[in-house]
């Protein structure tokens, strides 16, 4: 159980500590489309990018996938970029329509499991319980993306409801600004 708490705690940090800056601008370019209303969909989505995250750190500690970590940084913050630019384009939020928004959750959640790869790599190779540190640290990752959701969803609805901003008005605003924030990093990381 030790191992599962530390691993959770790895995890949990993974999301929320200021060095994560990353993936919270990425669970924000895929959460600015979707209101609270929309929580069950934005739970699938967020579990989609687990899914994905796992996957390569599963592939990655076993040593089966094994990624040059310099073009994995750059990947990250181009994949955020990606998935704020597509938001700038919907003009309508309907299930059917926000549906892309899966696939990139799930897609490039492959990627940021990459970045992370080689840490948990070294971490997990002296540990007797390779499963228990896994399924630790993607609960704590998953515990950290629900937090940060239910912040961002928590503001849209203070922005939409009691300010009155259009809805997609503030997607744009939201999805424009993880752009220019995901650019620079891009740029930085090059």
């Amino acid at each position: 159980m030790q191992d599962f708490v530390f691993y959770f705690e790895e995890g949990w940090k993974h999301i929320i500590s200021s060095d994560a800056l990353d993936h919270q601008l990425f669970i924000a370019a895929l959460a600015a489309i979707y209101t609270l209303r929309d929580w069950k969909q934005v739970l699938i989505l967020v579990t989609a990018f687990t899914i994905g995250h796992s996957l390569t750190l599963a592939l990655s500690v076993l040593d089966i996938v094994r990624i040059n970590s310099k073009l994995v940084e750059v990947l990250i913050p181009v994949t955020i970029v990606i998935t704020a630019f597509s938001n700038l384009f919907q003009r309508k939020f309907t299930p059917r329509t926000v549906r892309i928004n899966y696939f990139l959750a799930l897609f490039f959640g492959l990627i940021h499991g990459l970045g992370f790869a080689n840490s948990i790599r070294m971490m997990l190779a002296s540990d007797q319980s390779l499963g228990w540190g896994l399924f630790g640290f993607n609960v704590g990752l998953e515990a950290g993306q629900l937090v940060v959701v239910l912040v961002l969803l928590v503001f849209a609805k203070i922005i939409l409801d009691f300010f009155r901003v259009e809805r997609r008005e503030y997607v744009i605003f939201v999805s424009a600004a993880v752009f220019g924030l995901s650019a620079l990093m891009v740029l930085e990381r090059i």
